[in-house]
């Protein structure tokens, strides 16, 4: 009878870890990632709040578990290193700009963030994976708490938050690169930052549904 009850114990925990993930299946399930993640942002400018988006073309990844049997593994403690003077914008005038007048005038030529929490929704089947993750965004010496709401679908994770400059304590990169454009930002270099993340997630030994 004992056995019986640990069993079914264990068939349970093992059936909420699925679900976590928003996976169900039988035999076991597997996630994996590569080492890679594209980290992007979208700034915004004019009166009419225009975006321009970009990503940057270093980034250090160092992933908490490479697989695992949930979000949670992969990712809760994973980093990345993000060098600022790597900045694309698919306009290499832009970016010198960038670089110059904004990062350059940040305390450091980096930005870091780390996931320390991740919370699911309620999953439907057939419907994207979603839910928050909490990461820990270190700019200008400066650490901020951010939630970053994810989709997960057909093995692509991606999350997406904001921040604000003014809690990084970035007036004056602000104010001098709103100062270099100013004529091409009609005057208006929005604080609000729009920050995402995309990597790949491959699910083995089970069905994804």
């Amino acid at each position: 009878m004992l056995k019986i009850f640990f069993s079914l114990l264990l068939f349970i925990a093992s059936a909420n870890a699925l679900e976590e993930m928003g996976i169900k299946g039988t035999g076991g399930c597997v996630l994996s990632q590569n080492n890679h993640v594209e980290v992007g942002f979208t700034a915004y400018k004019t009166p009419l709040k225009i975006g321009v988006g970009g990503t940057f073309d270093k980034v250090s990844y160092t992933p908490n578990k490479i697989s695992g049997s949930s979000f949670r593994d992969l990712f809760v403690g994973s980093s990345v290193v993000i060098d600022t003077k790597s900045v694309n914008s698919h306009n290499k005038g832009r970016d010198a700009k960038l670089v110059k007048f904004f990062f350059d005038n940040m305390s450091s030529q980096t930005i870091t963030a780390e996931i320390t929490g991740y919370t699911p929704d309620k999953r439907y089947k057939g419907k994207p994976k979603t839910g928050i993750f909490m990461v820990a965004v270190t700019m200008n010496g400066v650490t901020r708490n951010v939630p970053m709401r994810y989709s997960y679908f057909q093995g692509k994770m991606k999350a997406e938050g904001v921040i604000d400059l003014f809690d990084f304590s970035a007036n004056r990169s602000l104010q001098a690169i709103n100062k270099a454009c100013y004529e091409l930002h009609q005057g208006k270099t929005w604080n609000d930052v729009t920050i995402s993340f995309t990597t790949e997630v491959k699910a083995s030994l089970c069905h994804a549904k």
